[in-house]
């Protein structure tokens, strides 16, 4: 399997390289040239496998430079313990066509474990593989919006050979969300709060990346710069493996049938789950509408509906902040397949304008193929908290904000199309790391003590705050830094 860039047809790299790298050098980010087949004998054979064994039938087919014991080992180095559940993920089931996939039983009570527990073994052993790398330290760099920053902190802990630096928003993450960053421990790690919202960070991390001067000063420190967020194909890769993996299940407990087609509905924000779930459909795996569900940041609402992307519009900080973003990387891939590669030119200039202009429009070709396979609306501050309190009273089950915008979008979908396909919606937070929204959904005054507010909700729900979550309270903080988004660069020649 190669891999190339979306902006620069001619590179052609493998998997290693591409972990590794992070960002192709001219900015582009790096794609598989051909999306591998799964066949249905080949979904349903994973009906009888533990998650470790699923993620390695499947990632082969991508990692296709890494040996069977390599790519072995770093998927039962991820999965096979750390996990809450038994099997790694969860599906609950709401109503008989409503499932909720919990991807957040992991070290950090969010889905970006799923991806993030494995990255470092990928990396490592990637290394390993490209000579530009031996004798070089990685000094991996994330944006974060609150869940991969300390997932990506997680996984990179005392990891032999790599540093892990998160750029945070100062305002725009939970105070849960904030306590498990600045509390991180290990050696290697580091956490720098930024005056700005997400969409800085990640402008101020790509900067960073480009900066060919730095590039050439950390060179001559030996080390090489890397990237934990979903523009790494090493971070993305692992997130394909969990909508198989939720079919493969449903297909065993008798929920569905073999070949049957279901949704994927996906909170999203920079568009790497749902991504995912579109590399799963192309693989081949029975998938019918693509749901991508925003909050009040709706930008790829309207990309979905009309074929323009538009960030010259008010930024809303709200009670889901992963998704409190307007610069959405990754959906650069999508359009590079959408636009069957045949034109970098065209993905560059059209995220030129958005550079220099805070909008594009993309073609008829890309427009028409978005509208078959995805549907987007959003979800208000009030619809999210509605959604969360009536789900709770008719369900009995309590979903954290960012659940809660993308079941209210399902039944914004299932009300206007009629569609009564079966459906998997991605929960990718434990409540408890938004545990003053969720509270507060009840129509409940938080406490300033998130985990006095914590403790009402268990009281209030019969639930139980996750193990990981309760030890941060015990822990010192370690990082307090705040700087604006030119300083940024400062952080990274310090290390």
């Amino acid at each position: 399997m190669i891999y190339t860039s979306t902006r620069n047809a001619g590179i052609q790299v493998t998997s290693a390289y591409a972990i590794t790298k992070g960002l192709s050098d001219e900015g582009g980010l790096f794609v598989p040239s051909e999306i591998p087949d799964i066949s249905q004998d080949e979904i349903a054979a994973l009906g009888s496998m533990s998650y470790s064994e699923r993620a390695f039938a499947i990632l082969k087919k991508f990692l296709t430079d890494f040996t069977d014991d390599e790519l072995m080992e770093a998927v039962k180095s991820a999965y096979d313990s750390g996990f809450a559940v038994p099997d790694t993920v969860q599906i609950a089931q709401l109503y008989p066509d409503c499932y909720i996939l919990e991807l957040f039983h992991g070290p950090t009570c969010a889905f970006k474990d799923m991806a993030l527990q494995l990255l470092p073994h990928l990396m490592t052993i990637s290394a390993k593989k490209c000579e530009n790398m031996q004798g070089n330290k990685i000094a991996v760099l994330c944006a974060t919006s609150g869940d991969t920053g300390k997932a990506a902190l997680e996984g990179f802990r005392d990891v032999a050979g790599t540093s892990v630096t998160v750029f945070y928003p100062e305002d725009g993450v939970s105070d849960m969300q904030k306590r498990q960053m600045v509390t991180q421990e290990g050696g290697n790690v580091h956490v720098c709060a930024v005056k700005g919202n997400f969409d800085d960070c990640q402008t101020g991390v790509k900067e960073i990346f480009g900066d060919k001067e730095l590039n050439g000063y950390l060179a001559g420190k030996s080390m090489v710069l890397s990237s934990a967020n979903s523009i790494n194909w090493g971070r993305l890769a692992p997130q394909i493996v969990y909508y198989i993996s939720a079919y493969a299940s449903l297909l065993a407990e008798g929920e569905i049938e073999a070949g049957e087609e279901i949704n994927v509905c996906v909170p999203t924000g920079n568009f790497g789950n749902i991504l995912a779930a579109y590399y799963a459909k192309a693989m081949g795996l029975p998938l019918n509408k693509l749901i991508c569900a925003s909050n009040s940041n709706n930008i790829l609402t309207d990309f979905i509906t009309t074929g323009v992307y538009n960030r010259n519009r008010d930024f809303h900080t709200t009670m889901s902040p992963s998704m409190d973003i307007l610069i959405s990387s990754n959906l650069e891939r999508l359009e590079y397949h959408y636009h069957l590669g045949s034109n970098c030119k065209d993905l560059s200039g059209w995220h030129k304008k958005l550079n220099e202009q805070g909008c594009y429009e993309v073609n008829d070709l890309v427009k028409t193929k978005i509208a078959k396979d995805f549907y987007g609306n959003w979800c208000s501050e009030a619809d999210t908290a509605a959604a969360i309190r009536n789900v709770f009273d008719k369900y009995g089950y309590l979903m954290d904000t960012h659940t809660a915008v993308a079941f209210r979008v399902y039944e914004k979908y299932r009300k206007e199309t009629g569609d009564q396909t079966k459906t998997i919606i991605a929960s990718t937070a434990s409540p408890y790391k938004f545990c003053s929204a969720v509270y507060q959904a009840f129509g409940n005054a938080p406490d300033a003590d998130e985990f006095i507010t914590a403790r009402r909700l268990e009281e209030l729900t019969n639930t139980v705050m996750p193990e990981p979550l309760i030890k941060t309270q015990s822990l010192p903080v370690r990082f307090r830094d705040s700087v604006e988004t030119s300083e940024m660069i400062n952080i990274i020649k310090s290390l």
